[in-house]
């Protein structure tokens, strides 16, 4: 039989968890930043409306790729940060 955790055990767990989640958030953050200076794009003129509409659209470009992929073999690219979904679905709670 398994060790039994403390109330205090599974804060810190859960508190190291949201630490790691922030720092996940961050990095994705950052290279999505680097991404949008290095384009140009940070610099125009573009609504968060029409942003949103094109990271959209991309994203749903590799979704398809992904499903094009042989027999479930792992796509040669690396998953985004935190999982699925476009960084304007990440929630930034806590």
């Amino acid at each position: 039989m398994g060790t039994k955790s403390s109330i205090t055990d599974i804060d810190c767990q859960i508190e190291r968890l949201r630490e790691r989640r922030r720092a996940m958030i961050a990095k994705s953050a950052e290279r999505f930043a680097r991404a949008a200076t290095k384009s140009g794009l940070a610099e125009m003129e573009i609504t968060d409306e029409e942003v949103d509409r094109l990271v959209e659209e991309i994203a749903a470009r590799f979704r398809k790729g992904e499903k094009k992929g042989t027999d479930g073999a792992s796509s040669p690219r690396r998953p985004a940060a935190g999982g699925t979904g476009a960084p304007a679905e990440v929630s930034h709670d806590r």
